[in-house]
């Protein structure tokens, strides 16, 4: 694996996460709201890096980096580490929303039945 680990991983975190979409969870379906979502804080923790990694206090093992950089040195998969996890873990929590929702309608008529036999 080496050097395509790291991007092997987060393909894995899109594709474990993918079926979620598929079972509704409307992410990918709405660009611009996950856009504000994940965008703004990716964009502290790429300066944070960069930052880093122009002070020599952390860089990445070439080892497990594809070795394409973007500006300031930061290896393309840390940017899309900053994308792609976030997007994941919105997609996990909608989905859960999603989920809740269902189950609370589902328990809606099993409520009021036992409500009317009080």
């Amino acid at each position: 694996m080496g050097r395509l680990e790291y991007l092997l991983v987060l393909g894995a975190c899109v594709l474990v996460t993918l079926p979620l979409e598929l079972a509704g969870a409307r992410v990918y379906r709405r660009p611009a709201r996950l856009a504000r979502a994940v965008l703004p804080v990716a964009l502290v923790f790429l300066v944070w890096d960069a930052i880093a990694i122009a002070a020599g206090v952390w860089d990445f093992d070439p080892g497990f980096v594809s070795g394409l950089r973007v500006p300031f040195g930061i290896p393309l998969e840390e940017v899309l580490f900053f994308v792609v996890v976030p997007i994941c873990g919105v997609l996990t929590y909608e989905a859960v929303d999603l989920t809740g929702q269902l189950l609370r309608r589902l328990a809606r008529p099993l409520l009021d039945r036992r409500r009317v036999r009080q």
